[in-house]
């Protein structure tokens, strides 16, 4: 009787030992290869977005919509390109889209109010605003990132 009891606690034993090995090894097998992919997939969406170019603007100053005060804005922006412009061949430079994009800009800057701007998230929403109102009107400039190179708000 204390053999059968000895054969079903090898038995337990082996089976227990089993089940860590091949958990261990499934989980190393995940642990490996899971973060190639998944750098490889992060690494891929890095690439289309990477800034190839910048465009600097002359810096703009407007008024602001607040509506008890005089208030102006004059920021200096830089525009990251995902892809450096092109001239339009056989010598031809490359295309002008100073008007429609200092028009955007201009339009976006000068909807906002002082208070919002003041904070860090105000700046942040901003940007993201400018680079979405640029992507969706001037998409052949390529607009992947907006960089605010000068930033003051006068009261």
């Amino acid at each position: 009787m204390a053999n059968t009891e000895a054969k079903k606690s090898n038995k337990m034993l082996f089976l227990a030992a089993g089940l860590l090995v091949l958990g261990a090894a499934g989980g190393a097998g995940w642990f490996l290869l899971r973060p190639a992919g998944a750098a490889a997939e992060a690494a891929g969406k890095e690439e289309s977005h990477k800034i190839q170019a910048t465009l600097s603007l002359e810096s703009f100053v407007v008024n602001l919509a607040d509506s008890n005060t005089n208030s102006f804005l004059r920021v200096g922006i830089d525009l990251g390109l995902t892809r450096p412009m092109e001239a339009g061949g056989h010598g031809e430079s490359a295309p002008d889209f100073t008007g429609p994009v200092r028009d955007t800009i201009v339009e976006i800057l000068s909807a906002r109010e002082s208070a919002a701007l003041l904070s860090a998230e105000g700046k942040t929403q901003l940007k993201r605003d400018l680079l979405s109102a640029l992507q969706e009107r001037v998409p052949e400039l390529h607009v992947g990132e907006v960089y605010f190179t000068e930033f003051l708000v006068q009261r």
